[in-house]
């Protein structure tokens, strides 16, 4: 019985292993993140499969799995993100819900939108034409939109897509980044909801620092099987210039 039980328990123990080893690495290194929506476009695709650096920004209860860890405003090795790092976060008021936005806003940082463009402490961010691009909606149709590079204080370029400038979110009051907060926003402008809208209206709303998973690093390929009419299709929604891009 005594030898039953060894062999048991020696036979679980591989398996065990690498099952603590991948937690942990998920943990305290990296984790991959699949995108099903298309308010980070151009950056970041419908159907990217991220890889999200955990130890950037240090650690909190949403670096564990299911955020089983104890609350708190601090991070463990915390360090503040840069002006246009891509971030992975836990929805302020749904933490089981996951996003992927650009920090564009610092605690302490004043922001509005005035007639589409971002203004930053006073500063309106510089906005250079970059030609035209095709955006792709949910539902999978692709149609032509205005691209930009947007420049953050810190000279931080990213591109950006636009089509109008007097929509919904074009006009805003002013904001004000509390201390331990960040300011998101989608690099698709026109189709984001982001740190633009008050949680308390739907939005995301200011973003505790507590809320961050990890840093977006690169894509580690792209599948938009969501848009596949079949699985035979999915081979079809297979990007191959997306494997390991660099965002």
């Amino acid at each position: 019985m005594i030898k039953t039980l060894r062999a048991i328990l020696k036979w679980l123990s591989e398996p065990a292993a690498v099952a603590a080893a991948m937690v942990c690495a998920t943990t305290a290194i990296a984790q991959p993140f699949y995108v099903p929506s298309g308010s980070m476009e151009p950056t970041i695709q419908i159907g990217d499969a991220l890889l999200g650096s955990k130890f950037a920004y240090g650690y909190s209860r949403y670096s564990l799995p299911y955020g089983v860890g104890p609350q708190s405003v601090r991070r463990l090795f915390g360090r503040l993100p840069h002006r246009g790092d891509v971030v992975v976060f836990r929805l302020p008021r749904d933490p089981k819900v996951t996003y992927v936005k650009r920090v564009v806003g610092l605690p302490g940082d004043h922001l509005q939108m005035v007639h589409g463009r971002l203004f930053i402490n006073g500063q309106a961010v510089p906005l250079k034409r970059a030609g035209t691009g095709q955006v792709e909606e949910e539902d999978g149709s692709r149609h032509a939109i205005d691209r930009y590079i947007e420049t953050l204080p810190g000279g931080s370029g990213h591109p950006i897509f636009k089509s109008g400038w007097n929509g919904p979110l074009d006009n805003t009051a002013l904001f004000v980044v509390p201390k331990g907060h960040l300011f998101m926003m989608g690099d698709n402008r026109d189709n984001s909801l982001d740190s633009r809208v008050a949680a308390a209206d739907g939005g995301v709303g200011m973003v505790p620092m507590e809320n961050l998973v990890a840093r977006a690093d690169l894509t580690l390929g792209s599948i938009d099987y969501l848009n596949a009419e079949s699985p035979v299709g999915w081979l079809a929604r297979i990007r191959l210039s997306r494997f390991l891009h660099l965002l």
